[in-house]
């Protein structure tokens, strides 16, 4: 069952027409996006769309396993994406020139960017969104009010998007070496692992809000958490291992370039 959640379709509708937008004043430039890019943003809205507009949007009021997925869905798994769709020039021309323009004057903003882009400053924000957000009275806020439910989706995608923005580095400001990038998100998904196993071996439901509403789907409360958390789990083990394959991949082509690079400056 679709959910038409006006606030999910806005969302979903605005990404789309920023980006396409985005893409066409580039081409009158000169400039084509590569297919490779814009497939990464789509494939992230549509993730996006999946989280708001599926039926997990309904099934989220009554198991914690979809909400769990919807949250997955909505940050964990499209950040990476739009971050890689949104890659400089594009970046650039996703938002208004006029907003940009204000946006590039304030250099406090600017260094204040600067400074939470940091990996070792990005992980602990990313931790800190993720946990607070799991307390019972913040899950349980953003079940009963729909305004605190949006803001909860917003600050999980917001955590999921500064992790990832050192790795993915949409600007093309590269930091030097690959590997380490490796470290950092198995470190990040490490610590979202922690979560994930807490709901697993846990022997009490953590959310009160759930106590019955499972059974109608034939799970016990403690049943539906542990589904959850397993999720959790391989959600963060397949994002961990493809990651990590990445990234060394990009390491060894970064060094077969300077080797190449080496022996023409020798042979030269």
């Amino acid at each position: 069952m679709l959910s038409l959640d006006a606030g999910g379709i806005v969302v979903v509708a605005l990404l789309l027409a920023i980006y396409v937008r985005a893409v066409r004043v580039l081409g009158r430039r000169g400039y084509r996006v590569p297919r490779g890019q814009q497939i990464a943003w789509y494939v992230g809205v549509a993730l996006i769309a999946a989280g708001l507009l599926g039926p997990l949007d309904h099934l989220a009021k009554t198991l914690l396993t979809a909400h769990m997925a919807q949250h997955l869905l909505i940050a964990d798994l499209a950040a990476p994406f739009l971050l890689a769709g949104a890659r400089t020039p594009v970046l650039y021309f996703i938002p208004p020139k006029s907003l940009l323009v204000k946006l590039a004057r304030r250099r406090r903003l600017r260094a204040a960017f600067r400074f939470v882009r940091r990996p070792l400053v990005a992980l602990p924000l990313f931790v800190v969104i993720l946990y607070t957000w799991h307390f019972a009275f913040a899950f349980q806020a953003a079940l009963r009010h729909g305004w605190v439910h949006a803001l909860q989706h917003e600050s999980f995608l917001l955590g999921a998007l500064l992790v990832w923005w050192p790795a993915i580095e949409p600007m093309r400001r590269p930091m030097p070496g690959e590997l380490w990038k490796g470290g950092y998100i198995f470190a990040a998904r490490m610590l979202s692992m922690f979560l994930g196993m807490a709901f697993i071996v846990s022997r009490h439901p953590a959310y009160s809000w759930y106590a019955d509403k499972g059974r109608t789907h034939g799970l016990s409360p403690l049943s539906d958490q542990q589904l959850a958390g397993g999720l959790m789990l391989s959600v963060d083990i397949i994002v961990m291992v493809a990651a990590l394959a990445y990234f060394f991949w990009q390491a060894a082509l970064t060094e077969d370039r300077e080797q190449a690079k080496r022996a023409a400056t020798v042979a030269g």
